[in-house]
């Protein structure tokens, strides 16, 4: 009897070619207690990470309550959202959920929304617009601006539990240079609290931009979670004692051409270029000491970090399109000089 063997290259033929692969970060999601007649919206963040288009074919609610809010079609490799809104016309709690069907995959994705309807109609939103897991914030990120080496400037962010149980929040991950206090420490449902958060300057490394992640935690014990992320930023001014009164007519002084950028449309190209032009008015040399991007998405390249008097540099910024587009934070670019005036130039990219 001949046996017959199959070639091993054939096999992969076996399997489907190019299945989408559809991640959700987070498929259930908590959304505390809302008033009655008060709609409230789950957003779950979502990725293509196939190799080709992702086409949503369907999302299916499991009642009429439920309005559902996402993109049909995302390019490969991009982040989407998906809102499901329940109109909360009905006291108590609810669970509602919602079918994905996708190209590439037969089995539908499910998400979940749940809390509770209660007759107390005040409306949180507008204090605390940021939600994670039941917990309110009236913010998401800090920005400690202007820093003299030895401040120690001091933040607050103003929290408020719309879940059914106590909490006890508290800020983990913290870096040397950051302290936090909650307070109260613990934070009964309906009640709101304050975490403080102080920075010790004297602690920080390096002049410019310092950036970091501390997560935010309902109990002790909590796991870190990215949906839990505040981003942190401070920005470290040099020091300019050298031109201070009788030599400040010897310093370098900036003359920018814009500190607005403006990369809101791109004419169906992929990436935009701008020119911004820096010129030494000034009676020594204008240094750059550093140049850092709050946030992804830009490309800078500066033709001179040391421009001499009356001479000039040019600043080339490339915007790519995709990645700007995705961003929830504001791109900004940060320049640190030794021009007492512009010790901190700060470049705005609207998009």
């Amino acid at each position: 009897m001949k046996r017959l063997i199959l070639p091993l290259l054939m096999l992969p033929a076996l399997v489907p070619a190019s299945a989408q692969k559809l991640n959700v970060e987070k498929t259930t999601i908590e959304c505390g207690r809302t008033g009655y007649q008060q709609p409230v919206t789950a957003t779950f963040e979502m990725q293509n990470k196939g190799h080709r288009r992702l086409v949503i074919q369907s999302i299916k609610p499991d009642c009429g309550c439920t309005a559902v809010d996402y993109p049909r079609e995302v390019p490969a490799g991009q982040k989407f959202t998906v809102k499901m809104t329940y109109d909360a016309r009905q006291l108590g709690h609810f669970y509602k959920m919602a079918a994905i069907t996708c190209n590439g995959s037969k089995t539908p994705v499910w998400l979940t929304m749940r809390g509770v309807v209660v007759t107390d109609a005040q409306d949180f939103s507008g204090s605390y617009p940021f939600t994670m897991d039941g917990l309110m914030l009236d913010k998401d990120e800090l920005e400690f601006d202007d820093v003299n080496r030895g401040d120690a400037p001091v933040q607050e962010i103003h929290i408020f539990n719309n879940g059914e149980s106590t909490m006890t929040p508290s800020l983990m991950h913290l870096p040397p240079y950051l302290s936090a206090v909650v307070s109260p420490e613990r934070l009964a449902p309906g009640h709101s609290g304050v975490i403080t958060v102080m920075l010790n300057s004297a602690l920080l490394r390096d002049y410019g931009l310092t950036q970091t992640n501390v997560y935010l935690a309902q109990q002790l014990g909590d796991k870190v979670s990215t949906d839990r992320a505040l981003g942190v930023s401070v920005v470290l001014l040099p020091d300019l004692k050298q031109f201070m009164d009788a030599n400040k007519s010897l310093a370098p002084r900036l003359q920018i051409s814009s500190t607005d950028i403006d990369f809101t449309s791109f004419e169906g190209k992929s990436k935009k270029k701008e020119i911004v032009t820096l010129t030494n008015t000034g009676q020594s040399p204008l240094k750059i000491s550093s140049m850092q991007l709050f946030t992804s998405g830009l490309k800078v390249t500066l033709s001179d970090r040391e421009i001499a008097p009356g001479k000039t540099a040019e600043l080339e910024i490339i915007g790519t399109a995709s990645e700007l587009q995705q961003l929830r934070k504001r791109p900004r670019i940060l320049m640190i000089t030794n021009d007492p005036d512009h010790a901190k130039v700060v470049i705005n990219i609207r998009k």
